[in-house]
C-alpha cells in the first residue's frame, strides 16, 4: 500500500471512528499507527457482517467508506473447513467458540495475518497471531 492509499484509508478511518466510536480514540490511534508502518488493513465476510449488524443509521456513510478501503479476504472452502476443525477441536476440550470467531481465526491463519482484537479470550488458537492493546502477541 502506497503513501497516497494509506492517507486515503487514514482519512476514511478517521471519519469512521469519529462517527462510530468517538470515545474509542485508542482504536483510532492503533489503526493510524498500523497504516503509518505500512501494514495493510483487511477484513473478511464475517467481520463485515458484524460491523454492519452493529452500525447505527447515522454511521452508514463513514462505515461504508472505511469498509471499502480495506483489503477483502474471502472465505474459501478450505478456510471454512479449517474453521469447522477449530470449532470441533475446542468443543472437545470444553471450550465453546462461535462460528463467527473460528471463521475469523481461520481467515487470519490462512492469510498469515495478525488479528487485531480486544476480545483475545475468543481467539485461543495457539497458531493465531494476535494483537491486542492489553496483550501484544503479534509477530
Amino acid at each position: 500500500m502506497g503513501a497516497d492509499e494509506r492517507l486515503q484509508v487514514s482519512k476514511r478511518m478517521k471519519a469512521y471512528w469519529a462517527q462510530r466510536r468517538p470515545r474509542r480514540k485508542d482504536a483510532h490511534l492503533l489503526i493510524e499507527r498500523l497504516l503509518s508502518e505500512g501494514h495493510p488493513l483487511a477484513s473478511c465476510p464475517i467481520t463485515i457482517t458484524e460491523v454492519y449488524a452493529g452500525m447505527r443509521p447515522h454511521e452508514e456513510k463513514a462505515t461504508r467508506a472505511f469498509m471499502k478501503s480495506l483489503v477483502f479476504l474471502p472465505v474459501t472452502a478450505e478456510i471454512a473447513e479449517q474453521a469447522g476443525h477449530l470449532k470441533a477441536g475446542f468443543a472437545k476440550r470444553g471450550k465453546a467458540l462461535s462460528v463467527q470467531d473460528v471463521t475469523i481465526a481461520a481467515v487470519s491463519i490462512a492469510y498469515e495475518c495478525t488479528l487485531v482484537t480486544q476480545n483475545i479470550k475468543d481467539f485461543p488458537m495457539p497458531e493465531l497471531k494476535l494483537y491486542s492493546r492489553s496483550n501484544s502477541k503479534a509477530a
